[in-house]
């Protein structure tokens, strides 16, 4: 089953997904051949710690973050990659490494790379490392508003 909070979320917007439960993976990339997605919309999510602050970077499985970029982007002194102590209590319902780009229903920022823009649609980890969840993007920009930016390899 997906993150029920997330599934809740979604289905209380009228939001129309779809659910695809795969076999066990974990890197973004995996899990885009394990479900038969497209990497260019498998989307993975990368904690980051900006000055102190938790937030979430959201960028396509066949891309990696640039910190400088983030940096400069956001205004604050110190980025890096937060640690998964740092993280993990904020999301009680998720498998670590599978959590929903939904930063606003874990009281965090989220800053989506503009690549993301250019599909339909968006597919990501479900809360587990067996379940995706595939959306318009349309519907995911909406919920969520992430801030649209350019920090991505």
């Amino acid at each position: 089953m997906p993150v029920r909070k997330l599934k809740e979320f979604l289905d209380a917007q009228g939001v129309k997904y779809v659910s695809i439960v795969h076999s066990p993976a974990y890197t973004a990339q995996e899990v885009a051949a394990s479900a038969h997605i497209p990497g260019r919309i498998m989307a993975k999510v990368v904690i980051v710690d900006l000055d102190g602050e938790l937030a979430m970077a959201v960028l396509p499985a066949t891309r990696r973050v640039v910190l400088q970029d983030l940096r400069e982007l956001t205004g604050c002194e110190r980025a890096r990659f937060a640690s998964e102590e740092a993280f993990q209590a904020r999301f009680p319902d998720c498998e670590i490494g599978a959590m929903p780009p939904f930063g606003n229903l874990y009281g965090m920022e989220v800053y989506a790379a503009e690549s993301l823009r250019e599909n339909d649609e968006i597919a990501f980890n479900a809360g587990s490392h067996t379940e995706v969840i595939k959306m318009a993007w349309r519907d995911f920009e909406r919920l969520v508003r992430p801030r649209m930016a350019s920090f991505t390899t």
